[in-house]
């Protein structure tokens, strides 16, 4: 069957969250659409199930934990519909969601990715729909967020003055991405090398630099449970953080600026894993 969009969701021993995800993701798109797994080793079956009982899902093993860009990455390869939509697997979509981003895909015909409002299940906003994070309003934000969080910074890398408001943006969260194929192609996906973290930033930076926008559309909605892996592995997944923001950083700016900042993300990795502090991404 011909398809109008695939979902590809990057699966790690998903648990629950995985088929209320599906449930949620036939109320919210109307097109005909099919489902990659691109399953990173799970150990809990969820995938393997999911992909027996429902019709028009599809079970991609990597042989191991390739990253959440790389796994998206070899999704999107076996599929040629002319929309993906890359997901999280413990999100709620909520009904005609998709619908929602694919009628906004037509008022912005430039728009390479498009991504809805996120909220967390307490109804607090989850910040997508960011700037691009310039040196000094990245660092500022990464320095202060955690002890001022309604900093003059981060609520402008953050944008939080227009969450209500359908924009473009320097990036979009790639727990939720709605992706046209051919701007996808254009840039070659996400860069695997992050092997979590930052891939989202990155790949709208690159979006940007082809020509393509990044929409955020909030009346598209969905929410996000949340760290079903980085609650099993929190020190892991900040330490995952940390190396990828350096990998931005480094790819960016000239070497001794890039050491500095390298040297800074250091430091607060060691402060946050001494106080035992989960990590909030992709929040930072």
């Amino acid at each position: 069957m011909t398809v109008d969009l695939t979902a590809v969701v990057v699966t790690y021993s998903p648990g629950p969250y995985l088929d209320v995800l599906l449930d949620s993701l036939e109320r919210a798109c109307s097109v005909r659409y099919d489902v990659v797994l691109a399953d990173n080793g799970s150990q809990d079956g969820v995938p393997e199930r999911s992909a027996q009982d429902r019709t028009g899902v599809r079970l991609l093993r990597m042989g191991g934990n390739l990253g959440y860009g790389a796994a998206a990455n070899l999704g999107v390869s076996t599929t040629a519909a002319p929309w993906v939509l890359v997901l999280n697997p413990d999100l709620v979509l909520e009904p005609g969601s998709v619908d929602v981003l694919l009628d906004a895909s037509r008022r912005w015909p430039r728009a390479g990715a498009l991504g809805p409002a996120i909220r967390d299940p307490d109804g607090s906003p989850y910040p997508t729909g960011r700037r691009t994070p310039s040196l000094v309003v990245g660092s500022l934000h990464a320095a202060l967020s955690g002890v001022w969080p309604d900093n003059p910074w981060s609520r402008a890398y953050l944008q939080v003055d227009s969450l209500e408001t359908e924009r473009t943006a320097g990036w979009l969260s790639g727990a939720c991405l709605l992706l046209r194929r051919q701007a996808w192609e254009s840039v070659g996906g996400f860069d695997p090398d992050y092997f979590m973290y930052f891939e989202d930033v990155d790949l709208g930076e690159r979006l940007a630099r082809m020509g393509w926008l990044n929409i955020y559309v909030p009346s598209s909605k969905v929410v996000h449970i949340g760290g079903t892996t980085t609650s099993r592995q929190p020190v892991e997944m900040l330490r995952a953080h940390h190396e990828s923001a350096a990998r931005y950083v480094t790819a960016r700016y000239p070497r001794p600026v890039a050491l500095a900042v390298r040297a800074g993300l250091r430091t607060r990795l060691a402060v946050l894993t001494r106080r035992g502090r989960s990590p909030e991404v992709p929040r930072e």
